[in-house]
């Protein structure tokens, strides 16, 4: 058996660091972690999503403070029935790595439950664009760009994103 080139070993880890920075940022956010979330952003890092462009940590912190409050409504709202979840899902990650920045795309989609029955379905879908830099942290998110399909102004271009990398 040879032994491994040390490059290619170290863009898999790299690879792998990158896709748990993708699900990190899932489980923080179908949790209302706005902590965890804000984390997983470089300092003056970016979220460009359905609900606008918010700018540095704080500031998504504070966005998914204003989530929670709206989730914790709707649970309180249709008590007793347990609390309908959404769970996000990552697929399809595509990534290019050059020395410590990197780009991706990757489609994303969401279940939720919140009818009667509480009976799972596709909420929302669509794809992510980031960029993505190591850090001292580890890799962070530069820049999040969101794409909802159910949004015509959020929806993707005719142009394939995984070309673009």
């Amino acid at each position: 058996m040879t032994n491994p080139d040390p490059a290619a070993l170290h863009k898999l880890i790299d690879q792998r660091d990158i896709e748990e920075l993708h699900s990190r940022y899932l489980f923080a956010l179908d949790w209302l972690d706005a902590d965890t979330v804000a984390s997983l952003f470089a300092e003056d890092g970016v979220l460009d999503w359905a609900g606008g462009v918010v700018e540095g940590r704080e500031a998504i912190r504070a966005e998914v403070g204003k989530m929670r409050g709206y989730f914790g409504g709707l649970a309180a709202a249709d008590a007793p029935n347990r609390p309908a979840r959404l769970r996000h899902f990552v697929t399809n990650s595509v990534l290019r790595i050059d020395g410590d920045r990197a780009r991706s795309t990757a489609f994303w989609f969401e279940i939720n439950n919140d009818n009667h029955p509480r009976w799972p379905y596709v909420g929302a879908y669509g794809h992510y664009e980031d960029e993505i830099a190591r850090t001292a942290e580890g890799w962070r998110f530069l820049r999040r760009t969101i794409f909802n399909e159910l949004m015509p102004e959020r929806s993707a271009t005719a142009v394939n994103p995984a070309e673009a990398l």
